[in-house]
C-alpha cells in the first residue's frame, strides 16, 4: 500500500460549547436529584455530565482521512480513482447542497456546526452514489490531498 503524497486527516470534533452543554445537563440531573440528598445530587452531576459528554464525544468522533489510494470518510471507504471533480463549498454553497440541491442517493458526512464542506463527484459507474458531501474545516486542503493522491496512484 502506497502512502498518499499529501497525507490528510481531520477529526470532526464537537464544538466547545457542546462540552459546556454537557456540564449543564449534569447540573440539571443534579437539580432533579436534589430532594433525595447530597449523594444522589453528586451522582446526578457526575453521571449526567459523563453521559452527555460521551454522546458529544461519539458524535464528534467522525474522521476524514486519505490513506494510500482511498478516501475514508466516516463509514465510507472509496478509492480516489473513483472520485471526480472536487468542489470547495463556502457556507452558502454548503447550505444549498445540504438542503434544496441535495440528492437522496448522495453520501453525506454532515456536521451542522461546520459551515464549510467539500463536494466530490463519484465517477464509478457501478456506484449509485452521485457525490460525497463532506463537512470539513479545511476544504481546500482536502481537495488538494485528493488530487495529490489521485496523481500519486495513477
Amino acid at each position: 500500500m502506497q502512502l498518499s503524497a499529501t497525507p490528510y486527516e481531520e477529526r470532526l470534533t464537537a464544538p466547545r460549547s457542546w462540552w459546556l452543554i454537557s456540564f449543564l445537563v449534569g447540573v440539571s440531573f443534579a437539580l432533579i436529584l436534589l430532594p433525595f440528598g447530597t449523594l444522589p445530587l453528586l451522582g446526578g452531576l457526575v453521571g449526567g455530565t459523563a453521559a452527555s459528554a460521551v454522546v458529544a464525544s461519539a458524535y464528534g468522533s467522525q474522521r476524514i482521512r486519505i490513506v494510500g489510494d482511498s478516501l475514508i470518510a466516516g463509514e465510507a471507504k472509496i478509492p480516489v480513482a473513483a472520485l471526480g471533480e472536487a468542489e470547495v463549498l463556502d457556507a452558502e454553497g454548503a447550505r444549498a447542497w445540504r438542503t434544496y440541491k441535495a440528492d437522496t442517493r448522495a453520501f453525506l458526512l454532515l456536521r451542522a456546526y461546520i459551515p464549510t464542506a467539500l463536494r466530490v463527484e463519484v465517477t464509478d459507474p457501478e456506484d449509485p452514489t452521485p457525490y460525497l458531501y463532506l463537512s470539513t474545516r479545511e476544504p481546500e486542503r482536502l481537495a488538494a490531498a485528493i488530487e495529490a493522491a489521485r496523481k500519486a496512484n495513477a
